[in-house]
């Protein structure tokens, strides 16, 4: 440090001789007899000018101490096999040492005479020079471009590091970063029918090696944190083929797919209707609930991966393609009020018990809900599953019937001698046989009088 300060001390002083020169030299004085009184005045005049002149010229020429963590700039005057020597200006000579003075980090070999940044890392070390890290000033300005990347949102080329289960490791600029398996693109997202993390992970070190084209969606420095996505990177591409698509489109495909969630339809775009190229074709997800009408708790008991399918665009959002299998068929609950009628008591049979109640198939699209809270008020203090069975059939009574919203509201039917189960098929009978009931009865009370 005092070195530093005994070179500042040397730059201040040829900046006050300047400044001298400029004072004295600035008008020509005439020959004065001077008395102490005069000669006082003129010296105080003189020493006013030359602090006005000298902070003017600091004002140009500022002399500034820098902080341990400053990124300054000097000039490679010597490169030596593990250091690299600096000529720093007026702070003299700075070294760069280890590993990062071999390879200038990315920065290619340096040479002398290149210019180059370096963090401040200590004043004096102990070989008496000014220490400086190449690696902390670079890793800032990747730091810095990798920020603009994202601002701007550039497609970029990534080559994959590692994988693990959540998704693939990448390097940018030196900075590891990371792309989440739901950021990868149609062509390389894993399709594993049964969600094995395993078979997930065997899938994604295959990419081990390879370049993708990504985009920046997150660059945090401070945490260390970069988040990339290859889905994004291909947006644009998508967007211009996907405007040849609206919704209410039907498409034919091959399912490509099947999660718990739903299964996934690669087809092929009006424009690349007879291409026989894998990279041609879009992707769209049919969710679980578009698969068909009725209830579907496991996807794969209505596709699997290779069935050739037809369904319908029911969404489009940017590069997402929503598309329906039961949207091609019936709608079951459009005719709904020629079989069900609310205060119907009819047989359904369970098909899952919840928390919040119990899932009925009254037949094989037709399906409502036994809420809890009904329950609650035929068998109170018990729980549903405590006298009720999956897969086992009983009788309900249909409180509500929702067809646009193919909601049904059901109530547990206790059998006794005052319920009599309609089918809806025997509905008809059953209304005329409760009528003749009426009559006997009313015959029966008038002969009794």
């Amino acid at each position: 440090m005092a070195n530093i300060l005994d070179k500042l001390a040397e730059e201040v002083d040829k900046i006050k001789d300047t400044v001298v020169e400029a004072v004295s030299g600035k008008e020509e004085k005439k020959p004065t007899v001077k008395t102490a009184k005069t000669k006082k005045i003129q010296t105080d005049e003189d020493e006013e000018k030359e602090k006005s002149e000298m902070g003017k010229l600091l004002e140009k020429n500022p002399v500034e101490i820098p902080k341990i963590g400053d990124v300054i700039s000097g000039t490679v005057i010597d490169i030596a096999p593990t250091a690299v020597l600096l000529d720093l200006g007026p702070m003299g000579t700075g070294v760069v040492i280890g590993r990062e003075a071999k390879d200038g980090l990315g920065t290619g070999k340096l040479k002398k005479g290149d210019k180059v940044s370096a963090t401040l890392v200590d004043f004096e070390n102990e070989d008496g020079l000014i220490e400086l890290s190449i690696r902390e000033a670079s890793h800032g300005k990747a730091w810095d471009d990798l920020d603009s990347r994202r601002d701007t949102q550039e497609v970029m080329t990534t080559r994959v590091t590692d994988a693990n289960k959540g998704g693939l490791m990448v390097e940018i600029n030196g900075v590891s970063g990371f792309l989440p398996v739901s950021q990868l693109s149609s062509e390389h997202y894993p399709r594993v029918e049964d969600g094995d993390k395993n078979k997930i992970l065997a899938i994604l070190k295959n990419l081990v090696g390879k370049e993708l084209k990504v985009r920046i969606i997150n660059s945090d420095r401070l945490a260390e944190k970069l988040i990339v996505s290859e889905k994004a990177a291909q947006s644009e591409k998508e967007k211009a083929v996907i405007s040849e698509l609206k919704e209410g489109d039907v498409i034919e495909g091959e399912v490509s797919g099947v999660v718990d969630f739903g299964a996934f339809i690669k087809f092929l775009p009006p424009s690349k209707k007879d291409s026989e190229k894998d990279s041609d074709k879009l992707e769209g997800l049919v969710h679980i609930s578009e698969l068909a009408w009725q209830l579907i708790d496991n996807p794969r008991e209505i596709v699997k991966v290779g069935d050739k399918v037809k369904a319908k665009i029911i969404g489009i959002d940017e590069t997402r393609i929503s598309l329906s299998l039961k949207a091609l068929e019936k709608d079951p609950w459009t005719e709904i009020d020629k079989k069900y009628k609310v205060g119907d008591i009819v047989s359904g049979k369970i098909d899952k018990i919840n928390p919040f109640g119990a899932f009925v198939y009254l037949d094989e699209d037709i399906h409502g809900l036994a809420h809890v809270s009904e329950f609650r008020d035929v068998f109170p203090g018990k729980k549903m599953d405590e006298i009720l069975e999956a897969e086992k059939s009983y009788n309900w009574k249909i409180l509500s019937i929702e067809p646009k919203e193919h909601r049904m509201g059901l109530m547990f039917a206790k059998k006794d001698k005052e319920t009599k189960v309609k089918e809806p098929e025997k509905k008809k009978e059953k209304e005329k046989e409760i009528k003749e009931e009426n009559q006997e009865e009313t015959k029966k009370e008038k002969t009794e009088k």
